[in-house]
């Protein structure tokens, strides 16, 4: 225990929890959780597990079975750079290096956009369109970032042919990393993904998680998003949030095999003009809904 001077010269013990060094992993992580907590970190309990578990090389599961276990100085100053480095919101992705998806660990890194829960759903939607079909399909991913649903839909639906489409040179590399890791075969294109879509058209299946964000809301964005996701990757060009959908509503009939099908992910709110849009061009279009009841996905032919 360290002490400081008194009034009168004598030594005064420091009672401060935060001047002794924890002794156990339990107590580090007791210790982990209550400072994000105080930062104002939504989720700090899940947080400072993971980020924990990650400063000590394992997974949460085993975390949790090292409680009693002492703590190295490395593994403590690890995990307090983790920490420091999520109290100032960046998001735990980022730091640990990896996201999970479909059940899979995806690498994902600053310029690149983390992969969310609600994406699953395209997943979903492909899998039970391609059911049953006994001639291999063509897919194509525009705007394929980490690769997660290029990978995914090329893992789960094995007799399918995959091209995956990014503007974003960074992506595409983060996107082949994670292909070669999985054990994924995908094309990759630097290329515009309308020009993709047409040049390579016929396809039986698009999918596309486009940047949908309006850019007048930023401000309104978790700083999490907002000061850390790729801006690219978020924002609608041209101020329209709309931009993406309308556009690939619109050159669907064009770009899809008779029987194909699009799938487009929507923002929150974006539920009834998308299908508005869609049913211009197909009136057969509909929004499927994600878990918690959002409109969450556009989908457009078969």
């Amino acid at each position: 225990m360290s002490t400081q001077a008194g009034d009168a010269g004598r030594p005064v013990a420091r009672s401060s929890q935060a001047a002794e060094r924890p002794r156990s992993v339990g107590e580090m992580l007791d210790r982990a959780r209550a400072f994000l907590d105080r930062k104002g970190v939504e989720e700090a309990r899940l947080d400072a597990d993971l980020l924990v578990a990650h400063a000590l090389g394992v997974d949460r599961l085993h975390l949790l079975l090292r409680l009693e276990e002492p703590v190295a100085e490395e593994e403590l100053v690890r995990a307090r750079g983790l920490l420091q480095r999520r109290a100032a919101r960046e998001p735990v992705a980022y730091i640990t290096g990896t996201r999970e998806f479909y059940g899979r660990a995806f690498a994902v890194r600053s310029g690149v956009l983390i992969p969310r829960p609600e994406t699953e759903l395209i997943v979903d939607l492909a899998r039970d369109h391609m059911a049953g079909r006994g001639a291999p399909a063509r897919i194509l991913d525009i705007g394929t970032g980490s690769g997660c649903l290029a990978i995914t839909l090329a893992l789960e639906l094995p007799a399918s042919t995959l091209h995956a489409v990014d503007a974003s040179g960074e992506a595409l590399e983060v996107a082949r990393a994670n292909a070669a890791t999985l054990g994924a075969e995908v094309t990759w294109l630097e290329q515009d993904g309308l020009q993709a879509a047409a040049q390579g058209a016929p396809w039986d299946l698009i999918v596309s998680n486009p940047p949908y964000v309006n850019p007048a809301e930023r401000e309104t964005l978790a700083p999490e998003v907002r000061d850390h996701e790729p801006a690219q990757g978020l924002f609608a060009p041209e101020g329209d949030e709309h931009y993406w959908v309308r556009t690939l509503a619109q050159g669907a009939p064009g770009w899809l095999q008779t029987g194909g099908l699009m799938l487009v992910e929507l923002g929150h709110g974006q539920g009834p003009l998308a299908l508005d849009l869609g049913q211009q061009v197909d009136p057969h279009a509909r929004v499927a809904q994600d878990l918690a009841g959002i409109p969450r996905v556009l989908v457009l032919g078969a």
